[in-house]
């Protein structure tokens, strides 16, 4: 039932709000020292050796001054490339990467893309409050009581926790930065004449994601020699609050029995098994490394989460040294014990998991359709009854929210329908579990576009001839062949048969279950 009282929860961040700044200056201001060159009035060889001898001491200067031409892992066309054999294996810790795609993800031949929405998690930031206590805790232990450290553990000695809590990481702010920008590129079309409708749930780093986001689409907008719109930067976000009670599609909350109800552990159980099969040796050999150490099973798990948020904690995402205490298939494993984690909390395997996501399921049928928003469940509609803050009429728009939620999202679209119920006593890779995995669907900064496309009558896929527009959808650049609604080759439905699959949003799921 939607609750009146709290319908109108939200906030307008606009030009007061968001200063017109270039999007690396806002994120970071990278040090750097220009050489300068003798000059010289005439070209001769006494000239030229001074000028590489200036050059050579200038650059000597520079080194040892702790100054470096710093390298990002990350970039605005693939995400996250270094270390990929363990650093996509994170789970939702992962920073975003670009997933490969069995169906070419470009724009097919004879067709337009009419319609983007995007729907983004926020980019990589601190453990949450109640964790950061956790891994300070364990770190502090280790320190007082281990003695005698093995080789590859040395480091410890030295090292001092000092992650945060909830918030954006500059490495974090920077991903969404590019988020704008690869976003801008791949809808050039679209987006040198159209700026996106945002929207945020109401969480600061929700928000500074939304506006690092804006920041690059703004820059790549500046930089572009052809754009036909009027660029009114900043731009307009629509942050809807995530207060006890209130109506907000970007983050679960008010369906009580899920959020208090039985339903809540079952992520939790599905993992505990898994844990009890692959923690063991890891931790046995963590406490021989770390004599006196005496870490739980959960206390070795945390230790892991140490190596993706201190390698998000860098600016450039420089891989910690945490990371290389464990192989690669034990990062594996890793990721494994999160996609459970998802998948039987939020996702499919959990019997209220996905009515978590209808709320905004029902709004992006309402976007596709241009028509009023119909929903009972988590939908604000003192918000989405009004054009001013959920437009019906425009063709580019932006959302940003959570991990959990997306994972709700995607599986009340039904987008994972083929996945079976994940192993908790075996390892599935994605192969098996069709694309399935928490790092493939909810990394930091990960992505879902849903995308209308126009194609010519005479634009034929083997055979098939289009009337109206097909619906794609891709998820951190994959593109997920649709269920359910007779998809082609290329993985599109037509529209009205997508709207149509889509039954279980429609009629609310199975909202009538979540209060008593």
């Amino acid at each position: 039932m939607v609750n009146p009282e709290r319908q109108s929860g939200y906030q307008l961040v606009s030009e007061k709000d968001v200063e017109d700044e270039s999007a690396t200056s806002h994120v970071r201001k990278n040090a750097s020292r220009r050489v300068l060159y003798a000059q010289c009035t005439q070209v001769n060889a006494v000239c030229v050796i001074v000028g590489f001898f200036t050059l050579f001491l200038g650059y000597r200067s520079w080194i040892a001054s702790g100054s470096s031409i710093r390298t990002s892992c990350d970039s605005s066309n693939s995400g996250y490339g270094c270390q990929p054999e363990i650093s996509h294996y994170w789970g939702q810790y992962s920073p975003y990467f670009s997933i490969p795609s069995e169906i070419p993800s470009g724009v097919p031949e004879g067709c337009e893309i009419t319609f983007v929405q995007v729907l983004a998690r926020h980019g990589a930031r601190d453990p949450t409050a109640a964790k950061t206590v956790e891994y300070k805790a364990v770190i502090e232990r280790i320190k007082s009581r281990v003695e005698n450290f093995s080789p590859e553990y040395e480091f410890l000695k030295d090292y001092v926790y000092s992650l945060g809590a909830d918030q954006l990481s500059v490495f974090g702010q920077q991903e969404l930065v590019n988020l704008g920008t690869s976003f801008y590129q791949r809808y050039h079309a679209l987006a040198q004449a159209v700026t996106p409708f945002m929207r945020a749930s109401g969480q600061d780093r929700v928000v500074q994601s939304a506006k690092n986001f804006s920041q690059g689409f703004h820059q790549a907008r500046i930089a572009d020699k052809t754009p036909s719109a009027i660029d009114k930067y900043p731009y307009q976000i629509i942050v809807i609050s995530e207060e006890d009670g209130s109506n907000n599609t970007l983050h679960h909350e008010i369906c009580t029995n899920f959020e208090n109800g039985h339903n809540v552990d079952v992520g939790w159980e599905a993992q505990k098994q898994w844990v009890e099969l692959f923690v063991p040796p890891i931790r046995a050999r963590l406490n021989f490394n770390m004599p006196g150490a005496e870490l739980t099973a959960s206390e070795t798990i945390h230790f892991m989460d140490l190596c993706p948020f201190e390698t998000v904690a860098n600016p450039d995402g420089k891989i910690s040294q945490f990371c290389f205490l464990f192989s690669k298939e034990e990062w594996h494993q890793f990721d494994y014990y999160q996609s459970l984690g998802k998948f039987y909390g939020f996702g499919n395997g959990n019997p209220l998991g996905p009515t978590q996501g209808v709320g905004f399921t029902n709004e992006l049928i309402a976007r596709l359709m241009k028509k009023s928003v119909i929903d009972h469940t988590s939908v604000n509609h003192t918000l989405d009854d009004s054009e001013d803050t959920f437009p019906l009429d425009r063709i580019f728009y932006a959302d940003f929210s959570h991990d959990n939620d997306l994972t709700a999202i995607l599986s009340a679209l039904g987008l994972y329908n083929t996945t079976a119920p994940l192993s908790n006593t075996s390892m599935q890779t994605t192969a098996e579990t069709n694309g399935y995995s928490a790092s493939w669907t909810v990394p930091f900064a990960s992505r879902a576009y849903f995308e209308k496309l126009k194609c010519n009558f005479n634009a034929a896929d083997r055979g098939m001839m289009y009337k109206e527009e097909l619906v794609r959808v891709l998820v951190n650049d994959r593109v997920l062949p649709l269920q359910s609604c007779g998809a082609d080759t290329l993985g599109r439905c037509a529209l009205s048969e997508f709207v149509n699959s889509l039954s279980f949003a429609r009629s609310g799921g199975a909202w009538d279950q979540c209060l008593d």
